[in-house]
């Protein structure tokens, strides 16, 4: 295995067994001086063993067939496991009989935790633990789960913990506003790693530039639209819904963030004061605002088939009499034609399409070997970019063979990819097949996308974190990254904002590298003790907030209020899953789908039709099919207010509602459900 000058420098203290930080740029190979390290450690250290562990799941396959696999097979045996992969079931037994485990950061936090023989390992199970992406390990990151626990044990003492190798292109500076705050959060990175050392070349440079190109950067920005008649009607029709509510205190913040944010909180509150009606207009007028958004980054057709569509299915769903929605719909219906209308004068067409036209035509018109990819907030705006390119006739005569790459994970309110979709996009991409990905931020990092003669951020308003990553996938000859946004406007700026943060992570990252050991020692000291301590007053806090017993909670329907369960109905399978076990649920929800697909396989379960509410038709969740039962509903803590003795409030997650909740016991609900039966018949 041969490795760069740059890359034998950075390894150093990790072949002498320190923990350490390995900060390259996207591209100069991280993982394959990773690599190097693990098979020195495995040839070198008695009864080693070595974790890879990676935030994303397409990641495990990726380390393992494009890096691992290939290099140490005939020496080591290696085995990669993730929620896709049987091996998880057993995770132990394959932890014992394999010299390198690759998987993700999830999988080994719960067999850390579980009580089952066959899942449960040690962290002291491993002697090298490489950390993929390694600048997640902060806040309530699954890392920093991991790293947590491996704190806990080195400060009680522990002396067989693994050694820690991160892997990291941009560390960032969470936002940091002054030098001192950008310092203390490598700083505290640093403390959660245990790390000795940030390792980046210093006598190797040449060589480091020589091997990470860097593509020219340009700033694309367009006008405004001089007239704009189809976002003034969207506007006017949301004006009309805050005058019906007699609620004048947002209208002039339209299709921003800022009202995004507003109107999310009116919902809320609408909700825990059981004000339906103010609840429905909150949902519609968020629509309309997704619909602004859609038409300032695309088409205004897309912003128009986004509302037709949605108030095609509100009817169909919900077919309601209610006065609220009755007006909502009328609104709509009564100015849809004068809205489609509108969408389809090309007088007012999005500026910005017609400058990203232009760059594509520059890079594919006389290019049989153009690569690109285009980045883009939203999953809904990454489809309509993907239909925009399809359908645009200037240009059909270019050699653009597209597709659009999303998230995997579920969702109600967009489209979503299965792993296997993502992974066949991502293979045929590389094999060229395909060759300009449209994407949300999942192609941003860690992905092994071939190099790329075109990046686009398209009017993104993202950290200096994504704008590093991003910018590290144009990493061909002559490459160049585009950053294409409306003059003048927030994304722009915030774009010379990631600038400076990059600058000052630089120096924060320098400052750090040369600070004094003791000093640097004596820091990281410091924070880790703090670290803990925040770590048990925070659990602590939570136990306390713990102040209802379950049965003095009830559960109302988010959207009509509908008391439909108590907390004691509530159990929790496998520390994940919170399902309602009283068969008379049933009555209050309705299965409405064919069997979900999340895109996934999951151990002992399978998902069955997804349910909503009896009488309002609002979604609740799904059913679960789990090893034999196949009635039990999985509810979402976010579609229900939680009523107490003291409040009506509403939560986003479960971990945070004010009463215990209890395990669920398979045999014991089996045979509650048999007797039941046998009653019945």
């Amino acid at each position: 295995m041969e490795l760069r000058d740059y890359q034998w420098e950075v390894i150093g203290p990790a072949l002498e067994g320190k923990n350490i930080i390995i900060w390259l740029p996207t591209g100069s190979g991280k993982t394959k001086a990773a690599l190097y390290v693990a098979m020195r450690h495995l040839e070198i250290k008695s009864n080693a063993k070595v974790a890879m562990i990676v935030n994303k799941v397409h990641l495990v396959d990726q380390h393992y067939s494009k890096e691992f696999q290939p290099h140490l097979k005939d020496r080591f045996k290696i085995i990669a496991v993730s929620g896709d992969t049987e091996e998880k079931s057993f995770f132990a037994n394959f932890v014992k009989e394999s010299d390198i485990v690759i998987c993700t950061a999830q999988i080994l936090h719960n067999a850390l935790k579980s009580d089952s023989e066959e899942k449960h390992v040690e962290l002291t199970d491993f002697t090298l633990l490489i950390i993929d992406e390694c600048h997640h390990t902060q806040k309530d990151t699954v890392y920093n789960k991991l790293m947590g626990a491996y704190m806990e044990k080195k400060l009680q003492g522990e002396r067989k913990l693994p050694q820690i190798l991160g892997l990291t292109a941009s560390p960032g500076t969470d936002r940091a506003s002054t030098f001192e705050d950008a310092v203390d959060h490598i700083l505290t990175i640093c403390a959660n790693l245990d790390t000795w050392k940030i390792m980046s070349p210093k006598n190797s440079i040449e060589s480091l530039v020589a091997n990470s190109k860097q593509p020219k950067k340009q700033y694309d920005l367009v006008p405004q639209r001089d007239e704009d008649p189809f976002g003034d009607k969207v506007k006017e029709l949301m004006g009309a819904i805050h005058r019906y509510l007699d609620d004048f205190e947002y209208t002039t913040e339209f299709g921003t963030q800022m009202y995004e944010q507003n109107i999310v909180l009116m919902e809320k509150e609408a909700a825990e004061n059981a004000n339906r009606r103010r609840r429905t207009c909150a949902l519609h007028l968020r629509k309309y605002n997704d619909a602004l958004f859609l038409h300032d980054t695309v088409r205004m057709k897309d912003a128009y088939d986004l509302l037709d569509e949605f108030y095609i299915t509100e009817r169909f769903i919900k077919n309601s009499r209610d006065e609220t929605d009755v007006y909502l719909y009328m609104l709509f219906n009564d100015n849809c034609g004068q809205l489609l209308e509108l969408s389809r004068d090309i007088k007012y067409e999005n500026p910005k399409l017609n400058r990203l036209k232009e760059i594509l035509k520059e890079h594919f018109q006389d290019s049989s070997n153009a690569q690109g990819i285009i980045f883009t907030r939203t999953r809904q705006s990454t489809h309509s970019l993907f239909e925009w390119i399809k359908s645009n006739a200037s240009l059909q005569g270019l050699n653009i063979k597209a597709s659009a790459l999303t998230g995997a994970g579920f969702s109600n309110q967009s489209k979503h990819m299965t792993q296997n979709e993502q992974k066949d996009v991502i293979q045929n991409f590389r094999k060229g097949v395909l060759n300009l990905l449209i994407s949300t931020s999942v192609a941003e990092e860690g992905l092994d996308i071939p190099e790329c003669n075109i990046v686009v951020r398209y009017g993104l308003m993202t950290n200096e974190i994504s704008m590093m990553q991003a910018r590290g996938r144009a990493r061909a000859q002559e490459s160049c990254y585009s950053f294409l946004a409306k003059s003048g406007g927030k994304e722009s700026q915030r774009e010379r904002t990631n600038e400076s943060l990059e600058d000052l992570m630089n120096r924060a990252i320098k400052y750090v590298q040369d600070m004094p050991e003791r000093e640097y020692e004596e820091k990281i000291k410091e924070l880790q003790r703090d670290s803990l301590t925040e770590r048990l007053v925070k659990q602590a806090k939570i136990e306390s907030k713990k102040k209802f017993s379950a049965s003095d909670v009830r559960l109302d329907c988010r959207n009509c209020s509908a008391a439909v369960a108590y907390g004691h109905d509530l159990r929790v399978v496998e520390e994940t899953h919170h399902v309602n076990i009283n068969p008379n649920f049933k009555v209050y929800y309705e299965k409405y789908t064919a069997p979900v697909d999340l895109g996934k396989k999951m151990e002992n379960w399978v998902p069955g039709s997804a349910i909503r509410c009896r009488f309002c038709m609002a979604p609740w969740g799904l059913i679960m099919i789990y090893r034999g039962l196949t009635n039990l509903p999985i509810i979402s803590i976010k579609n229900f207010v939680l009523k107490t003795p003291e409040s009506s409030k509403t939560y986003k997650q479960w971990k945070n509602v004010p009463f215990p909740l209890e395990q669920f016991n398979y045999t014991e609900y089996y045979e509650d459900n048999q007797s039941d039966t046998e009653e019945d018949e």
